[in-house]
Formats: structure tokens, sequence, C-alpha cells
């Protein structure tokens, strides 16, 4: 996937490419052409993880849009697993801040989670023993294989999240991107979460989270702080400063290490 407000993109063949997951140049994101963040330039290589750090409107989400295709580029160069859209797509997977919670049919847990197959094999392809090993094994890692025939709708919030989130794994990416996925996590499922995305960075995949939780930021290779701007970016050591942290919440916030 590469949007190339320049047209100049790396050759989806490329060595180079495979091991760049992200990478951003001068890139400018919003809304009806209006930039909400503008000069934005990163790199995310294969088996990293990048924390946005930010408050409410300070353009973690529209950014995030904008890497899975949702919004456009306003400006600026971005690439995205050095494929075009169509091929890229299938090995990017998506989880956004609101979830529908108004099923018009009685979808149960593993019916959700099933979803994250499509993307491989269409939604009236036929699923094979690899894929519902792949979704058993999701269901496990989110602790949500209880709750296989239970109808979403009847879950709590927590709950809920970890199903989204056990789909997200069944998609097997390439590059994970999630909206404030912990948002509504009690502890535990916080500790589930934290060790999944371990795992997952070990497997080789990628991973892009938009959050609050400067703990959470923490444990990411990388972080960017937003404001309306990019007001840091780097490791968290460098970046989660409190100077920082007051120049992105507007109060100073205690660090933890």
């Amino acid at each position: 996937m590469i949007y190339s407000y320049q047209d100049k993109t790396l050759s989806p063949g490329s060595v180079e490419s495979a091991q760049i997951h992200l990478r951003a140049s001068h890139l400018a994101v919003g809304y009806d052409n209006i930039p909400i963040v503008q000069g934005i330039t990163l790199q995310l290589d294969r088996g990293q993880s990048l924390a946005l750090v930010g408050m409410n409107g300070s353009g973690k989400s529209t950014f995030l849009k904008t890497i899975v295709g949702l919004l456009p580029p306003l400006q600026g160069e971005l690439e995205l697993l050095g494929a075009r859209n169509s091929s890229a797509a299938r090995r990017v997977a998506y989880l956004g801040q609101f979830q529908s919670s108004g099923f018009v049919l009685p979808l149960r847990t593993i019916d959700v989670v099933r979803m994250g197959r499509f993307a491989a094999h269409g939604l009236l392809g036929r699923l094979k023993a690899a894929d519902h090993e792949l979704i058993a094994d999701s269901m496990r890692r989110m602790d949500v294989h209880h709750l296989a025939h239970a109808p979403v709708r009847s879950l709590s919030g927590g709950q809920r999240q970890r199903v989204y989130l056990a789909q997200v794994l069944a998609r097997r990416a390439n590059l994970l991107v999630l909206d404030e996925p912990t948002a509504s996590l009690d502890a535990a499922g916080r500790a589930i979460f934290a060790r999944v995305i371990e795992e997952e960075v070990t497997r080789g995949a990628s991973v892009v989270i938009a959050t609050h939780d400067i703990r959470e930021a923490g444990r990411c290779d990388h972080v960017m702080l937003l404001a309306q701007r990019v007001v840091g970016l780097g490791s968290p050591k460098d970046v989660l400063t409190p100077q920082a942290l007051l120049e992105t919440f507007g109060v100073m916030l205690a660090t933890q290490d």
C-alpha cells in the first residue's frame, strides 16, 4: 500500500521495502483538505512498535486512518509494506476506537473472530483447517475461548474488546494498527494485551498503537507525541520527558520507570 503525494515509491519487491513496514516523509494528515498534523516523518521496521500519545483531537486517530487508507494523505509520502494498495490491505489489521454493539444478526463471539480470516478468503470463501486453528488460537490468546458461542451483544465492554482484538490476531497481519485498544480493558485484560503485542512483535509483525497510557507507550520501541503537531518522536526514554508531556497534555505528568 503506497500513497505518494510526490509519486515517489519503493519497489514492492525490494529487500529494503520488505523490512520497512511503514515510512512517512513530510506527511500531512487531516479532513476535507484541512491538515490536523503536518510534517510527520518516521520509519517503522519489521518487528517494531510505535505508540501515538496525545489528547483527544491531537491527530492520533486521523494518522491511523490515513495509514490504513480510510483518509487520503494531504501532502508528503506514505509507504506501507512496500506494496500497492490491493495487496497490502490484506496484510494490515485495523481496530478502530469505536465498535458497533447493536448487531442486527445474533453474532456469536466465534463469528466475529472468524471475520479476521475474510481478508484471506473473502466473505464467502471456505475456511481451511489452518484457519480454524488460527481462530481458536487467537481466542485462547485473548482468553475468550470459553465465550465462543456467547452472543457478542451479551458481553461486557471489556469482553467485547477482547473479542475484537482476537479478530485482529486471527488476521495474522504484518502490520497491526490499533486505536485505543486497552481503553475498556481491566487490569487482567491489559496484561493479556501487553503479552500478546510482545508475541506479535516477536513474530515479526509491526504495531502502531494510539494510547493515553504512558506506561503502555513506554513498552513500545518508538513514541510519537502529538498535539496537532509532532511534539516529539523517538525512543520512550528520550521522548517521554516531563517537559514534552507538558507540551502534549498541557499539564505536568509524572513518568514511571
